[in-house]
């Protein structure tokens, strides 16, 4: 771009001096011309300068070599070193050398013009000219190093809890896996172990950080504008690609982010997984909205002079730390998949969802394009990924077919669905965005029915409520193992309202709605009539007055005597039995207390 720029010049200076020379003849004519040409293109100035050559060209010549020559040995001041640049220490002599590089500049341009231009003294003027474009490159390395601000993550993550962030977290743990949850869980309100899930800290567009100090910027641009005016663009390109790629890459590490191929990913324990997972999360939010939108403006003002070396330096400096941060989340979407990483997929394909305008926004020519691409796809493969494993968590709520629990207590099974279930709502945009629609799913309209919004359930009620009724299926299953009806009772009795509490205690209910908690609330109340016909209901037959007669014989005393007596001993027989059982609901356990007593006192009346 820059060159053809140059050689539309060259030709423009070319035709006026062609003009001009013609006009050689009349003196007023060719002062009456020049004053046209000067006035009509600011370019034709110092069309004069090129039509006298002489002595005032030599001069200006001689005067820019020598600065640029005496420089060369060192830096851009007398005691210039490569750990103190005599640019910033001396002002004059840095403003003295750049006008000694304009003004090579511009008589290499005039050179070029001249056809009968001293071939010594065009030698001469490129030879300057390189000279000074290595110093300028080397220049422009030292104070792009010496004034890169490192980031400083606390002051970061300080100014963004100040700022717009917010933090939403869970108060919910699970499991390490599906597969392991305890079932020696008796504390109701330890609702699982080994895993807490927090989702991290959002943030607008508002916090805004120096990459390089501002003093330097100036600076920078005086020396890639002249780079870039003399040809020189691919070197200054690279040169601060190179250094501003080292600043992102340390960056990364500073947030937590390692380089790893996808089969280390992939060998990593979960527990330890999870951490990286969380940082990489923060880190993307970081990176885009923060350092990537800091690399794009940088690049704007240091290379102002040319959009496209302004493009290509932001693509080649930003995409090695954006594809570091694919990488590992390709690593995650082929990983082996199981129920504990659902959430974190879902946080990274959040993430990724909500970066990718920014991206597109910030990657606008054909190779970001690529880059945005491959983030697309890597957003894709999240996606499958989280809805993979949502469907074998289905799944194995379906298949699991651990034992039902002495003392019919709450199963694990059922509080680890449940808070899994619960943390599942909070991604419910996500979801209903992922997961096919109610209607490419099979529900049965009895599991319809039990719902207030019937056919218009979004995508994840949908599953949600599939998911509650296999688990409900599944319970109703284990409480068949028990021998003692009673005891199954108790069991029922435990998990739904544990189920319905998790519901009516939660954005489940908006959900499922309160037709679905009437009609399980009514289902516990069955069960409740049911365990005291069962339980009590051979112990209340003693204290029935059927075979007594009106009067007060020896007979009815005996009888009533030996009624009392198996009333105690299927008492007993019922209090050592059901000792062991285990009721956790205070309100549940207190409303079945004065159930028996009600029932004992009217039998005994």
């Amino acid at each position: 771009m820059m060159a053809a720029t140059v050689d539309g010049q060259d030709r423009v200076l070319a035709t006026a001096q062609q003009i001009v020379k013609s006009l050689n003849i009349n003196t007023k004519a060719t002062e009456d011309m020049i004053m046209i040409l000067s006035s009509f293109d600011n370019r034709l100035s110092n069309i004069t300068d090129l039509m006298d050559g002489g002595e005032d060209f030599d001069h200006r010549f001689e005067t820019a070599e020598k600065v640029i020559l005496r420089r060369d040995s060192g830096g851009l001041g007398e005691n210039s070193s490569r750990n103190s640049s005599p640019w910033e220490e001396s002002s004059t002599d840095a403003s003295e050398y750049l006008e000694a590089v304009d003004t090579i500049i511009k008589l290499t341009e005039e050179l070029n013009i001249k056809s009968d231009c001293d071939n010594e003294i065009m030698d001469r003027a490129e030879n300057a000219l390189q000279l000074a474009m290595l110093k300028l490159e080397d220049e422009f390395l030292h104070i792009l190093i010496r004034n890169t601000v490192p980031l400083d993550v606390d002051r970061l993550y300080g100014s963004i809890r100040k700022g717009s962030l917010s933090f939403t977290a869970n108060e919910i743990e699970i499991e390490d896996d599906f597969d392991s949850y305890r079932e020696d869980d008796d504390d109701d309100d330890n609702e699982g172990s080994g895993y807490h899930h927090e989702r991290g800290p959002s943030f607008g567009g508002d916090v805004f950080v120096d990459l390089v100090q501002s003093d330097a910027i100036n600076e920078l641009k005086a020396i890639a504008d002249r780079m870039i005016r003399s040809g020189y663009e691919k070197e200054c390109c690279q040169a601060y690609c190179n250094v501003r790629r080292d600043v992102l890459d340390e960056c990364l590490l500073i947030l937590g982010v390692e380089k790893l191929s996808i089969e280390e990913v992939q060998r990593i324990e979960w527990k330890i997984l999870d951490e990286k997972m969380k940082k990489w999360i923060q880190a993307v939010k970081i990176v885009v909205k923060i350092l990537l939108f800091g690399e794009k403006l940088l690049c704007e003002q240091i290379f102002s002079e040319s959009e496209l070396i302004k493009e290509i330096s932001f693509v080649e400096t930003t995409k090695g730390c954006v594809m570091q941060l694919l990488n590992f989340g390709e690593a995650v979407v082929i990983g082996q998949r199981s129920s504990e990483k659902l959430f974190r997929i879902l946080d990274m394909y959040d993430v990724v969802a909500d970066v990718l305008p920014d991206l597109e926004a910030l990657f606008t020519d054909e190779s970001g394009e690529l880059v945005c691409n491959e983030v697309k796809a890597v957003l894709s493969g999240l996606g499958e990924a989280a809805i993979g494993t949502f469907v074998e968590f289905e799944n194995a709520v379906k298949g699991e077919n651990s034992r039902a629990l002495q003392g019919g207590e709450i199963h694990p099974l059922t509080r680890y669905v449940m808070n899994y279930i619960k943390l599942l709502v909070d991604y419910s945009d996500s979801l209903n965005t992922l997961l096919p629609h109610s209607q490419d799913y099979d529900l049965k309209s009895k599991e319809l029915d039990d719902v207030d919004s019937g056919d218009t359930l979004s995508p994840i009620s949908c599953r949600l409520l599939s998911l509650i009724t296999s688990l409900e299926a599944n319970l109703e299953e284990k409480s068949r193992l028990y021998d003692d009806n009673a005891l199954r009772y108790i069991f029922l009795m435990n998990n739904i309202l544990y189920i319905v509490q998790k519901v009516k205690d939660s954005e489940l209910r908006n959900l499922l709605g309160d037709r679905w908690i009437r009609k399980h609330s009514g289902q516990i109340r069955q069960w409740h009539t049911s365990y005291l016909r069962s339980a009590w209901g051979k112990a209340l037959l003693c204290l029935k007055d059927e075979g007594f007669g009106g009067g007060s014989s020896s007979a009815s005393k005996l009888l009533l005597k030996e009624r009392f007596k198996n009333f105690n001993a299927c008492f007993e027989e019922i209090y050592r039995i059901q000792a062991l059982w285990r009721v956790p609901d205070d309100q549940l356990r207190e409303e079945l207390r004065i159930s028996i007593s009600e029932k004992q006192l009217a039998l005994s009346r």
